[in-house]
Order: C-alpha cells, then structure tokens, then sequence
C-alpha cells in the first residue's frame, strides 16, 4: 500500500514548485505526476502514423514521492500519513487504512 494514490490533493513541499496544490494524475515506481505542477516545454516532432502534430508542447513531468505531502482537508496545509488497522466487522479481516499524524482521521474510508 502507498501513501499517496491517484486522485489525492497533495502539496509541493521543495523546489521551485513549493506551495502549489495538485491532484495526482499517475503514480509512477517512486515518482508521482501532479496536475498543473513541474510543468516543461517540450519539443516534439511530428508522427503522421500516430496524428501527432509537430511543435512545442507544454507537459507535466514527475515529482519524487518525498517532496510532495497530503493535504488535510481539516487543515488545508501538507500533513504526514502514516498506516493503522481497523478493527474486523462481520468476520473480516482487519482493513489496513492510511490516517492523517496531525490529528488521526482516516484518509481512505
């Protein structure tokens, strides 16, 4: 299980991109690509085989999974996640569900 998934708010916590928000759009190996965030210029040639047209493209590239952190919607600011299980209901097994170290909410429910 990791800490961050796709579809989570987080926040740039280093570099130039520090204190800009984001939703997670994919998560790679160790890298995370966040909407809007680490945005380049990119120069791409044509590929009549594919459709592409040729020229200058604007994309996101990753973000290491260290410099961006969760953001609590209690708080609206970075917060650290940590790993807890909650208790078998009905028989089950425990649910492994990632929770907020400020203040215990659950993140995932």
């Amino acid at each position: 299980m990791q800490k961050i998934r796709k579809g989570d708010q987080v926040v740039v916590t280093t570099g130039k991109e520090k204190g800009k928000k984001g939703s997670v759009l994919r998560v790679l190996e160790s890298k995370v690509l966040v909407e809007g965030v680490n945005r380049v210029k990119k120069h791409q040639r044509p590929n009549p085989v594919k459709g592409q047209t040729g020229g200058i493209i604007d994309k996101e590239m990753p973000l290491h999974q260290s410099n961006v952190m969760l953001v609590n919607p209690a708080t609206g600011k970075g917060d650290r996640v940590g790993f807890k299980f909650l208790e078998a209901q009905g028989g089950n097994a425990p649910r492994k569900v990632r929770f907020f170290k400020s203040n215990g909410e659950v993140v995932d429910v």
